[in-house]
Order: structure tokens, then C-alpha cells, then sequence
């Protein structure tokens, strides 16, 4: 089962930019890739470490810890140490808020 869950205003993240909300108890990065939003999990696959820390160039987010580096459209781990993606969700801007689908375990 998975539902949309307001994490707050539209337009609350910049182009270029990455915010970390807490949904259900668990980090989810959001980031403006030119106009683009993506929601993933904050937290790096290596050490845990929160990639809204990190910088973010194109669609790529480099781990602020020890360097890796993650696609945020598909979550895959790109470059070491980590070699686990990380979660992707759905996000959308609806009625004036932010919203990402959050799917439960």
C-alpha cells in the first residue's frame, strides 16, 4: 500500500538544491534537479550518513562522508565505497504542497 504524504509547501525546494524530511520515521531527501523534483532515501546504503549533506551535480549526489556517489533518479550507487542503491519515490507537487509517495514495509 503506498499514499501521498505532505512533507511541506510547493516550491519549498531550489533548483539545485536538496531538502531531508521526516516521513513515517524515516529520512527522505528531496532534490530540484533543473525543475525536477526526486525523493530518495537521506541516509547512504555504506555508512548512513545523510546525502542532503552532500552536493549535488546534475543527478548525481556525492555521500558528504566518504565520497559515494548516487543516482538520484534511479538510486543506484555509481561510485564506491557504497555499492547498495538507495530507495527512490514518487513526488509531486499537488494543491500547493509538497507530497512524496510513501510506500510501507
Amino acid at each position: 500500500m503506498s499514499d501521498w504524504i505532505t512533507v511541506g509547501p510547493a516550491g519549498d525546494v531550489a533548483e539545485g538544491e536538496i531538502n531531508s524530511y521526516n516521513v513515517n520515521e524515516r529520512s527522505i531527501a528531496i532534490a530540484n534537479v533543473d525543475g525536477d523534483l526526486q525523493a530518495f532515501d537521506d541516509l547512504c546504503s555504506h555508512q548512513q550518513c545523510p546525502l542532503s549533506e552532500g552536493e549535488l551535480d546534475g543527478t548525481m549526489v556525492e555521500c558528504p562522508c566518504h565520497g559515494s556517489k548516487f543516482d538520484v533518479t534511479t538510486g543506484e550507487a555509481v561510485e564506491g565505497p557504497a555499492d547498495e542503491p538507495v530507495d527512490v519515490f514518487d513526488v509531486r507537487e499537488e494543491d500547493g504542497e509538497l507530497q512524496i509517495r510513501f510506500h510501507a514495509e
